[in-house]
Formats: C-alpha cells, sequence, structure tokens
C-alpha cells in the first residue's frame, strides 16, 4: 500500500499542511500512521477522505460541525450496506433496509435545510438587485 507525506496530500488536496494537521486534531480525519522517525504516513483513504470533507465544506457550506455529523452519518450507512450485503435472511434485509432508509432520510433532511437557506438568501439578493436596477434605470440620463 503506497503511502503519501503531509507535502503530497496538501499538493494532492489544494488544503494547507495546518488544515490537515488541524481537521487530524479535531477529529474530521482519522489519525495517520507514523514512521519510526514519527512523520505522518497518509493513505489514498486519507486523501479520499479529505476530499469529502472539502466537498461538504465547499459545496455544500457545512461547518466543521455539520461535516463531522455528515461523516459519521456516511460511515453509519457504509456500515449497514456492509451488513446487508452479508444478510441472507428476507426479514433480517428488510430490517437493515429500513434502518438505511431513516440514514439516508436525515442525510436528505440536512441538505434540504441547507438548499431552503440558500434559496432564501438568493431570493433576498434578487429582490436587492432588482431594487438597485430600478433605481439605476431611475437615475440613469435617457437621450
Amino acid at each position: 500500500m503506497s503511502t503519501y507525506k503531509i507535502d503530497d496530500v496538501a499538493r494532492e488536496t489544494g488544503l494547507t499542511k495546518r488544515t490537515i494537521r488541524y481537521y487530524e486534531e479535531i477529529g474530521l480525519m482519522p489519525a495517520p500512521e507514523r514512521s519510526d522517525g514519527g512523520t505522518r504516513r497518509y493513505t489514498r483513504e486519507h486523501i479520499d477522505h479529505l476530499r469529502r470533507v472539502i466537498d461538504a465544506r465547499d459545496v455544500l457550506g457545512f461547518s466543521l460541525q455539520e461535516i463531522q455529523e455528515y461523516l459519521i452519518s456516511a460511515q453509519e450507512l457504509t456500515g449497514q450496506r456492509e451488513l446487508y450485503r452479508q444478510i441472507q435472511d428476507p426479514a433480517e434485509q428488510l430490517g437493515k433496509l429500513r434502518e438505511m432508509d431513516v440514514t439516508l432520510d436525515a442525510q436528505l433532511r440536512k441538505l434540504d435545510e441547507k438548499i431552503g437557506k440558500i434559496l432564501a438568501l438568493k431570493k433576498d439578493l434578487t429582490e436587492l438587485q432588482e431594487r438597485v436596477r430600478g433605481g439605476i434605470d431611475r437615475l440613469e440620463p435617457k437621450d
């Protein structure tokens, strides 16, 4: 398995080394193994994990606390999916699918909250822009 130094991870993710260490410190990413000399040795999984954190932060607009909640929920869903694949009994499969549905419902509610806030902000800005343009039209000299 290939390992990466923090400089490599920073280059691949666009994060600073300080941010990577901070995310590790607050539990947003699992701690990497260390070499005998104490150097952090990251894996491809760490890089992929950081990309999910970046997406949650930048694309979804999540706070660090919301990212932690999102990642916990995503890990829970992954575990539920892995268990589902191992179950043979249809009744147990149904129960696991219901658990997954509850987890997905919680994730979707969180996204809907964010989307609602974004749409409300967009509406406010659009209304302000319309008023500004109306003022421009009133005050702009006519030929």
